[in-house]
């Protein structure tokens, strides 16, 4: 376990008194990102402003095998976050986290507790696209969700995040405690009104007096979030370990590049989050759809089409020339054009990410990308396919993506080895490929998803044949020439 005393000398500990932090903020999604993001702002600032805003942080899932809530608490609450480029890497402990509460250990009535104190002025969370239960499509709640129809038939016991939420809600409602704002840090497109969409769709389900207060009471701050965080892996944590003087089960390691945009609309307090590098805007959609489209696009692009090359990391994907070419050209002739992201450099922005993307300290699995693809594509791709096929304008790069994520769900690469899903969606996936011929078959199959591709692609004929054209190249020349064939001819 990290020990403040073992570590090494280069290692920065916090230099505030940590006794003088409140829990004010509480957060949902003890990940990876969440540590090397949303806390070293607040650590930051504890630091730089000697702000008193501290975390309780919490995890929902009652079935979760994670035991990061468990270490952090054996740690007096501390971990490290290692920022990583080329040239070497600097170790930071985080110290602005003050409780926890967690479903799997301590049953979820602690965590709705936790966010019932008094003093908590702000629920913000990370837990994926999957984790709002949600029709990616149409961003309408699923009332089919499995968690959603148990939150249903047992609001007081709930699973679901709007389910968690929503019993927060009526307990402070109902000993007349100040309403929080819900901050959504997850990628998604006007993520604020999602997170609000199903909370009070919920709400409206369970009790019409509650959806009525959520929306004139609490507020819902859309957020765009940035910064590189690869998933730890043991080998990591070892050799980190080794680096630290001691092991340290909750490490986090990240790119330098850090950026947060957020939604100027809290209604009980905020911290001075501008103080520590963040932007406090007033309409934060332009920011998060240049990220998602440009970023998480061509991430994504990379995932699919890298793993299928065999490619295991980001940074190894930059070592082809063709792959970068393909990165740089879908975020400026096919991502670029569908923005409207007033006084940003967007060539720039292209060029910063595609250095980023060369970091080869920061091992960013595509694997670890390319999960949860149908929660994904609507945002990342489809939004701008749409465009395109509304403007009769080019979206190569953009058709040979849903066919390289075609080609990764039919569960086997090109080398016949099995690629293990990691997505909510799964079973139908697997259940589609079952079902149909590889070739066009296929991509009807899976082009009918309605909850991934709604009814319109799927009987547009152009993007259809384009789709079907890059999965034939893709199961006739592999991955690498295709990539080399598509961009060579842009």
């Amino acid at each position: 376990m990290l020990s403040v005393e073992t570590l090494a000398s280069a290692v920065h500990l916090p230099d505030y008194p940590r006794e003088q932090l409140r829990p004010r903020m509480l957060h949902i999604g003890f990940g990876a990102f969440h540590r090397a993001h949303q806390a070293v702002c607040a650590d930051r600032l504890a630091r730089e402003q000697q702000s008193d805003w501290g975390y309780i942080e919490c995890g929902i899932n009652p079935h979760s095998s994670s035991r990061l809530l468990d270490d952090l608490r054996g740690q007096d609450h501390l971990y490290s976050v290692t920022e990583m480029t080329d040239g070497g890497e600097t170790t930071r402990v985080i110290g602005v986290i003050c409780a926890t509460a967690d479903a799997r250990t301590d049953g979820i009535e602690a965590v709705i507790e936790a966010m019932s104190q008094p003093q908590i002025a702000i629920v913000s969370m990370t837990v994926t696209e999957k984790g709002y239960c949600h029709h990616p499509a149409s961003g309408q709640l699923n009332l089919e969700h499995p968690l959603i129809q148990h939150d249903l038939a047992h609001p007081e016991a709930p699973q679901s995040l709007p389910g968690v939420i929503l019993a927060a809600v009526k307990r402070r409602r109902e000993r007349g405690l100040p309403p929080f704002s819900v901050m959504s840090c997850d990628n998604m497109p006007e993520n604020g009104q999602v997170t609000r969409r199903v909370v009070v769709q919920l709400a409206e389900q369970q009790d019409i007096g509650l959806a009525d207060y959520i929306r004139q009471h609490l507020t819902f701050p859309s957020t765009m979030v940035d910064r590189i965080v690869p998933a730890m892996t043991p080998e990591a944590l070892e050799t980190l370990g080794e680096k630290l003087g001691c092991f340290d089960p909750v490490a986090v390691q990240c790119e330098p590049f850090f950026q947060w945009v957020i939604e100027d609309n809290f209604v009980n307090g905020r911290p001075a989050w501008e103080r520590a590098g963040a932007e406090l805007v007033q309409d934060v959609v332009p920011f998060e759809e240049m990220k998602l489209r440009m970023l998480n696009g061509s991430h994504s692009f990379l995932a699919y089409l890298g793993y299928l090359a065999g490619y295991q990391h980001i940074s190894d994907c930059m070592g082809d020339e063709y792959f970068l070419r393909a990165a740089r050209t879908l975020m400026l002739e096919e991502q670029a054009p569908t923005l409207n992201t007033p006084h940003v450099d967007l060539t720039a922005y292209a060029d910063s990410l595609i250095a980023r993307y060369q970091n080869r300290a920061i091992k960013h699995r595509t694997g670890q990308i390319a999960s949860d693809g149908t929660q994904k594509l609507p945002q990342r791709w489809l939004a701008s396919i749409r465009w395109h096929l509304a403007h009769n304008s080019r979206f190569d790069l953009l058709a040979l993506g849903v066919a390289g994520w075609i080609r990764y769900v039919g569960g086997v690469d090109e080398q016949g080895a099995a690629i293990t899903l990691n997505d909510p969606l799964k079973e139908t996936l697997a259940q589609r490929v079952s079902d149909s011929a590889d070739g066009e078959a296929r991509i009807a199959a899976l082009l009918s998803l309605q909850k991934v591709f709604g009814d319109d692609l799927p009987a547009n004929p152009q993007f259809s044949a384009r789709v079907l054209h890059f999965y034939q190249l893709l199961l006739q020349l592999g991955a690498k020439e295709t990539v080399k064939r598509v961009i060579t001819s842009y």
